[in-house]
Formats: structure tokens, sequence, C-alpha cells
């Protein structure tokens, strides 16, 4: 056995090969990528800025939107500057135990972005079917226990993974053929049978995700039978507008989510390329999308960025 194949309980570092077939492409990939990343700082911190600062906006729906913009910001900051480093300078390695980091921010909180959609679609679901039980029922310490507890949740069922594969040994090329350290990725390249740790991750991905999808979907279903029979027409087109906006948002998240396990569980036969493209749309379009949808469309936001610009300029 070769000495790139001896078996090593921990390598010092991983390499990661960004798209395979698509090294030549790398810095122009990069450019949209970056694009999306600014985007989705200047969004989300512009967000977490004007709800600091005007009271009125302390509100169930912008405390949740705070919450997630601050899940959207360590998401990127954990992928973006380390892809782009990757396209850009060439910088393919990575040390062990910062791949493993990088995992477990990725998928813990990527679990906890699902549960606050999960918790704005609740939030949207009584403050339009219940309005007269909406300040009652979301008080800011329930608030804060929900908050609390999306974020327990994806740390808890997430922490094991980086534990786990901490002390699997690896005998193969410590090469990912990823853009980021994805977990499957990385359990491929050990060298005893990690068909435990798959299983768990696999089944942790499907309980999290097809739950918060199906409460969701639940609650976008009795919105837009509430929506329907609003009396004023008008009420209901706005109310359907940003609805549907919404749901377009989620609809990305939790397609490619989706697209992703099945590929995990199923799709040994799908292009390698496809697959990672996908994975990386699942992570970086809803940090992209999250700040213009849920932020630059919601008219009080919209309205104190505008005044404060229009005070600057004057």
């Amino acid at each position: 056995m070769g000495p790139a194949n001896k078996s090593q309980t921990s390598p010092n570092t991983f390499l990661l090969m960004g798209i395979p077939g698509l090294e030549h492409l790398h810095v122009w990939i990069g450019i949209p990528f970056c694009s999306m990343y600014v985007v989705a700082l200047v969004g989300n911190v512009t967000i977490l800025a004007v709800v600091r600062a005007e009271r009125s906006l302390h509100e169930p729906m912008f405390l949740f939107l705070c919450m997630l913009s601050v899940t959207d910001l360590v998401l990127s900051a954990s992928t973006l500057p380390r892809m782009l480093c990757l396209f850009w300078l060439g910088a393919h390695d990575i040390a062990f135990d910062a791949c493993l980091t990088q995992m477990f921010f990725i998928h813990s909180f990527t679990a906890m972005e699902s549960g606050f959609f999960l918790a704005m679609a609740i939030d949207r679901f009584v403050a339009i079917c219940h309005p007269l039980r909406h300040t009652t029922i979301f008080t800011h310490a329930r608030i804060a226990k929900m908050g609390a507890s999306v974020m327990l949740r994806g740390v808890a069922f997430f922490s094991p993974h980086p534990i786990l594969l901490k002390h699997l040994p690896y005998c193969r090329k410590q090469i990912i053929a990823h853009t980021y350290c994805e977990l499957m990725a990385v359990v491929k390249l050990a060298c005893v049978d990690t068909g435990s740790t798959k299983r768990y991750s696999l089944s942790v991905a499907s309980v999290i995700g097809s739950c918060d999808g199906f409460l969701i979907t639940v609650s976008y279903v009795l919105i837009l039978r509430a929506v329907f029979r609003l009396p004023s027409r008008e009420a209901s087109l706005k109310a359907l507008g940003t609805c549907g906006s919404h749901v377009c948002v989620i609809l990305v998240f939790y397609t490619t989510a989706v697209f992703t396990f099945l590929t995990h569980c199923f799709g040994h036969s799908v292009v390698p390329q496809i697959h990672i493209f996908i994975a990386n749309m699942y992570l970086l379009v809803p940090l992209f999308l999250n700040p213009i949808v849920y932020g630059i469309r919601t008219k009080k936001i919209r309205d104190h960025v505008l005044s404060s610009l229009r005070v600057r300029i004057a």
C-alpha cells in the first residue's frame, strides 16, 4: 500500500478540488458567488441595524427575521470566503480541524435556518388567522425560547458529526471533490465501514427537513385559505404577494435540499458537477434571497432605509 493510502486517524489537511471538470472556469464562477456574498452581507447587516434602531420594528416577525439574518451571516461567513479563496487564489488546502469546524457550522446553521423559516411561518399564520391573539401568543419571552430551541436543536443534532469523523481512520488520498467540507464527501475518504455515520446523518436531515417542511406547508395552506376569505380584494392581493415571495424562497431552500438528500441516497449516477452545483445553490441562493424578500420587500424596513438615505443626502 502506497504512502498516500496509509491509514491516518487525523490527517493534517484535506484538498478541496472545487467543481471537478470546471477548474478552468473557477475564476468566472467566483464572480456570481462573490456578488451573492456581498448582497447577503450588506442586506443582513442592514436588516439587523434597522430593526435595532427602530423600536416600532421590535415585533415577532422582525425579531425572527433578525434571527434568520444572523444565521445567514454565519452561514455565508463559514462558506463563501473559503470558496472565493479556492476559486480565485487556488487555495485548495484546508486543515482537518478547520474542515470539521466548517462542516459543523454548515449543517447546524442550515438546520437553524429551516427552524426559523418554520417559526416565521407560524408567526404569519397566527397574525393572519388569529390576529387578536397574536400579541398574547408571541410575547418576547416566548420568542426568545423559540429562538433558543431552534439553535439548540441545530447544535444538538449536528455536534456528533465532527466528533464521529474526528476518530475515523482515513486511508485514501485526502481529496474532497467539492467546494466546501460536505459531510458525505468527507465520509467517503474513510477506510472503515461508515454506514452508521451515513444513516445517522441522513436520518437527522430527513426528520428535521420533513417535519419543518410539513408544518410550513400546513401553515401557508391555512394562511392562503384565510387570505382568500378576506372581504377586500386589494388586501387579498397584497397578502398573496407577500406570502408568494416567502413561499418562493422556502421552495428554493427545500427543493435544493431534497435534491441533495436524494442524490446521497439514490443518485449515484448523477453527474458530480450537477450535484455540487445544486449543493452550492442550496447554501447560497437562500442567503442571497432572504434579505431581498424579507428585507427590501418589507415596507417598514424599506421605508426606514429610504428615509435614512434621504437624511444623509440632505
